[in-house]
């Protein structure tokens, strides 16, 4: 078994659990640009106590590279957590995220996110660079 054998994706528009990257489809060389992450933008996930999402991670794949490298990791740590009970608590984290980069090749963006309920989730989207 490997992680392949237990990563889910599917289109985030009809997933809940689906990562949803937001970033432009081409920049330009060495250029700072911001890219967007969360769970749940079409379909709400729940943010309780008992189902949540954990994390959110990005990473970049150049082109013509075997290797990946992560760009960032982003807990999301409160849920509604209480001494009173689940859900009584006063902060609840929702699983949104930004990172902003600059990249010197193009290549594909992937992220990953963690349901406590549900497990691994992931999703992926094409950057061109140019000069």
């Amino acid at each position: 078994m490997n992680m392949a054998d237990v990563i889910q994706g599917a289109d985030w528009k009809t997933e809940k659990h689906a990562p949803v990257i937001e970033a432009p489809e081409k920049v330009k060389t060495g250029e700072c640009f911001s890219v967007d992450l969360c769970v749940g933008k079409e379909i709400a996930h729940p943010n309780t106590t008992e189902h949540n999402i954990r994390w959110i991670k990005l990473y970049f794949k150049p082109e013509n590279s075997k290797f990946v490298y992560e760009i960032g990791s982003y807990e999301f740590s409160v849920h509604g957590d209480s001494v009173e009970g689940a859900n009584k608590g006063p902060a609840y984290t929702e699983p949104v995220a930004k990172a902003v980069l600059k990249l010197k090749s193009s290549g594909t963006l992937l992220a990953t996110s963690y349901c406590n309920i549900h497990g691994l989730w992931e999703s992926s989207k094409a950057i061109t660079v140019q000069d």
